[in-house]
């Protein structure tokens, strides 16, 4: 089974790619889907959260606002609160991996937006950056309607730059032009990835 990171910053595309990789037969971690059920009702990361950031859960559910606010004002909160998700999503990480093994998945590929950050990339065979201008960044996030341009912005800076990123892939997918341009680059790189694991089995 050949592993394969899948990581890049807000509003790259990364989401996209994903499900392109999974119409070609991958399958697929969803480290986001991972996270949001760690901080649903009754999620394991809840209890941490709350006392790290006291009044950002209530009633049992996290209060999305309000953590925001508190890492924005204190970009320390920030490293802290990885400490407490990170650990949990490597754990979930680990037993998608046995599964896909036990299934005799070929292309496995894990969706973490933080890979490198979290140390993750060590759990790969390669990496796949997902890669667009950062004017198309920011306006892809700000047309989903949930931050404005100051939270953007410090997502944006609190993440890996998108070259240095770039530079430690083993491939990039460029989102900034078309759907289709990228399309035809997700199938490109699945096709290069199958032939290297026919030739390294023959």
């Amino acid at each position: 089974m050949l592993i394969l990171g899948l990581t890049g910053g807000i509003g790259m595309g990364k989401t996209t790619v994903a499900a392109m990789l999974r119409g070609q037969g991958a399958r697929i971690f969803d480290a986001d889907a991972v996270v949001h059920e760690l901080q649903a009702p009754g999620g394991r990361a809840l209890p941490a959260i709350s006392r790290l950031v006291p009044g950002s859960v209530r009633d049992g559910k996290l209060q999305r606002s309000v953590l925001r606010q508190a890492v924005i004002a204190d970009p320390a909160l920030f490293r802290k609160l990885e400490g407490i998700i990170h650990p949990m999503v490597h754990d979930e990480c680990i037993a998608f991996l046995r599964a896909a093994r036990r299934a005799g998945c070929a292309l496995a590929v894990l969706d973490i937006p933080l890979l490198y950050e979290a140390g993750m990339d060590r759990l790969c065979d390669r990496v796949l950056a997902v890669s667009a201008p950062v004017g198309v960044q920011r306006r892809r996030v700000l047309a989903r309607g949930r931050m404005d341009r100051m939270q953007v912005n410090a997502i944006i800076a609190r993440q890996m730059k998108d070259p240095q990123r770039r530079r430690r892939a083993d491939h990039v997918i460029r989102t900034g032009l078309s759907r289709r341009q990228a399309w035809r680059q997700v199938r490109a790189l699945v096709a290069s990835l199958r032939n290297a694991r026919t030739r390294s089995m023959t």
